[in-house]
């Protein structure tokens, strides 16, 4: 089975694991895979992460997160998708839960985050949601 959207595969294991109180979880690794974990663990929804050479490929292995046994990440959405995608400008950036949530940019400069996004007054693709 070929994989359509890795990202919407990566964003439903980190939700299956966290459903499944897992402390952590593996993830084909992919250069935007491992850049949307940097991102998530700068800003803090994720503890750490290594990456595992044991195939051409490799695996992110994911350290999860949890304050008093509830998981940091409350929730995932993916935006846009390989049908339908969803382009924003800088002025049109979504804001996630008033600012409490964060919406993942793909620029011309790499993932970014909503704010990060906004100061750099640059627009992109808007891959997904977290909070």
């Amino acid at each position: 089975m070929t994989m359509t959207d890795p990202v919407a595969d990566y964003l439903t294991r980190l939700r299956n694991a966290i459903q499944a109180k897992h402390k952590r979880v593996d993830v084909p690794a992919s250069t935007l895979k491992r850049e949307l974990t940097k991102l998530l663990v700068a800003q803090k929804f994720i503890a750490s992460f290594t990456e595992i050479k044991e195939s051409a490929q490799g695996i992110l292995r994911i350290q999860l997160k949890y304050n008093d046994g509830q998981p940091v990440i409350a929730g995932l959405r993916r935006v846009s998708r390989p049908g339908l995608r969803h382009y924003v400008d800088a002025d049109g950036i979504p804001r996630v839960l008033g600012g409490l949530g964060v919406a993942v940019i793909s620029t011309p400069k790499g993932l970014m985050t909503d704010k990060q996004a906004r100061l750099a007054r640059m627009g992109g693709e808007v891959l997904c949601e977290v909070w």
